[in-house]
């Protein structure tokens, strides 16, 4: 009986293992069918983005629905947030010209990337450092660097709604330090991982 029992527990095992390498991933993917010509065009050519935070590839919270983790924090999840701590080196993902490097509410100190390549596709980074390496109207290439990841706390925003759970304020809407990224195609936020 004992060997039976054994023989089953391997067996489920096995089966959820398969099932979790086959079915797991899809779940995460938002492959929906986008009729704008340009982002297909990045799709087939197989030229994917630059990841932003080289080594970093733990993704703590995916684009779509979700718990709010945080008090100001929406339970649409409008791009992905990758842990890293603070200081970590932020590239581009592709060529193009800062349009906006300022605070940004929820999103903290923020910094947004229209793309030359696709005029229609623009990059929000999120819960920087103030020290801004790149200003608005800045032209950066694919790859290079352009900040850093922020403190999970930061001082001298006026009227700052955003506070940890002992009273400091934070940068914006963020339990701790990590790049939230999100990819916009004419106005639309969509699954940042599509492109990568």
């Amino acid at each position: 009986m004992f060997k039976t029992f054994n023989k089953c527990f391997i067996f489920l095992t096995i089966f959820i293992l398969v099932i979790c390498m086959l079915f797991v991933p899809i779940f995460y993917s938002n492959n929906s069918a986008y009729t704008d010509e340009y982002y297909e065009q990045l799709l087939l050519s197989g030229d994917g983005f630059f990841w932003p935070l080289p080594g970093y590839t733990y993704i703590s919270s995916y684009f779509g629905k979700r718990e709010s983790p945080t008090a100001g924090a929406s339970t649409y999840h409008s791009g992905i947030d990758i842990p890293a701590s603070n200081g970590t080196n932020i590239y581009a993902v592709e060529s193009g010209t800062i349009t906006f490097a300022s605070w940004g509410a929820g999103g903290g100190y923020t910094i947004v990337l229209e793309l030359d390549k696709f005029d229609n596709i623009s990059v929000s980074y999120c819960h920087l450092s103030p020290n801004y390496i790149v200003n608005r109207n800045d032209y950066v290439e694919k790859g290079q660097l352009i900040a850093h990841v922020g403190p999970k706390n930061v001082y001298g925003i006026n009227n700052n709604p955003y506070k940890d759970g002992n009273g400091n304020p934070t940068n914006g809407a963020t339990t701790g330090c990590h790049l939230h990224l999100t990819i916009k195609v004419d106005g639309e936020a969509v699954n940042p991982l599509d492109f990568f």
